[in-house]
C-alpha cells in the first residue's frame, strides 16, 4: 500500500525559473508524491516558451490565464482559486507552492488551518511573511546544491551564502545549540533528526546547504562544537545520530532515554 503523502504541486509559472523545476521536483519527491502538477501563465505570450518542453517531459499541466489588463496579476487568483478546490476535495496531505511572490501568504496560512502541510519553494529574494507561513520553505538556489561537493569547493555568491566555517556564524551556533538543548534528554544528548524538527518549526527555510554541506549531521559535525554518536537501536533498524552539546558535562557514558541501554556506538561518517 502507497503512504507516501499526496501532494499537489502547484506553480507560478510568471514567478519560477524553468530550469529549477527538475531538481525542485526531485525535491518534491523527497516528502510524498505529486499526483497533480500544474503551472499557470498566459500560454499565449511569449515569456513562457522556455517552460513549454519541460511541460511535456515532467508531465506539468499547463493552466491558461489571460493577462487581463496590465499591472494585475490574474495568474494568483487563478492558482489561489485552484488551491482551493483541491484542498475541498480532501484528497491531498499538503502543497507545493512554487513561487517567490507574497501574494500566497495567506493561502499557505489557510491551507495550514486546514490541518495540510505546506512546502513553499521559491528564490532568496522570497519576502519573510510567506516563507514563515509555510511549513518547510526550500531556496531554490539551493537546488543546483551538489552534496557531493565539499564546502571549500563552493564559492559563496550573493544568492548563496556560504559562511567561512559555521562556528563563525552566531545566529547558526545559537540556532542549533537551543534545538540540541529543547530535544535532549538528562544526559544532554539528543536525537538528531528531533533537533532537526525543532530547526524547522522556528526557521521554515533553514537548510544546511545555505552553509555548504548536504547533511544536517555534516553541518553539526563541522562546527566542532557538539559530540556526535551513531547508535545501533537493534532489531535490524537502521542507525541513528545523537548529539551532544560539548558544554554538558560528558563524565558518564550517555544513555538515551529514546534508545536501549544497550546501544552500541558506531563510527560517525559524513556521508549521514
Amino acid at each position: 500500500m502507497d503512504t507516501a503523502a499526496k501532494l499537489a504541486v502547484l506553480i507560478d509559472a510568471d514567478n519560477a525559473q524553468p530550469t529549477t523545476i527538475e531538481a525542485l521536483l526531485a525535491e518534491v519527491a523527497k516528502y510524498g508524491t505529486a499526483h497533480v502538477k500544474r503551472a499557470y501563465g498566459d500560454w499565449t505570450g511569449t515569456s513562457l516558451r522556455s517552460w513549454k518542453d519541460l511541460l511535456l517531459s515532467q508531465s506539468i499541466q499547463p493552466i491558461q490565464q489571460f493577462a487581463y489588463t496590465t499591472g494585475k496579476n490574474a495568474t494568483d487568483s487563478a492558482l489561489i482559486i485552484d488551491a482551493m478546490d483541491l484542498l475541498y476535495s480532501e484528497r491531498f496531505d499538503g502543497f507545493c507552492i512554487v513561487s517567490s511572490d507574497s501574494d500566497f501568504t495567506r493561502l499557505a496560512s489557510r491551507l495550514r488551518e486546514s490541518g495540510l502541510t505546506v512546502y513553499g519553494f521559491g528564490e532568496r529574494k522570497t519576502p519573510k511573511p510567506f516563507v514563515a507561513a509555510c511549513d518547510k520553505f526550500v531556496y531554490t538556489e539551493n537546488l543546483n546544491y551538489a552534496s557531493t561537493r565539499s564546502p571549500e569547493d563552493i564559492t559563496p555568491t550573493k544568492t548563496t551564502p556560504v559562511a567561512a566555517h559555521p562556528k563563525s556564524d552566531p545566529a547558526l551556533v545559537a540556532l542549533l545549540r537551543n534545538a540540541v538543548e529543547a530535544a535532549s534528554d538528562d544526559d544532554g544528548w539528543a536525537h538528531l533528526a528531533n533537533v532537526g524538527n525543532i530547526i524547522l518549526k522556528q526557521r521554515p527555510d533553514f537548510d544546511p546547504r545555505s552553509y555548504g554541506y548536504g547533511k544536517l549531521s555534516d553541518l553539526v559535525t563541522a562546527t566542532a562544537l557538539f559530540v556526535t554518536e551513531r547508535r545501533n537501536p537493534g532489531g535490524g533498524k537502521p542507525g541513528v545520530i545523537y548529539v551532544r552539546d560539548k558544554h554538558h558535562s560528558s563524565a558518564t557514558t550517555p544513555k538515551s532515554r529514546s534508545a536501549p541501554a544497550t546501544d552500541s556506538p558506531l563510527p560517525l561518517t559524513t556521508a549521514d
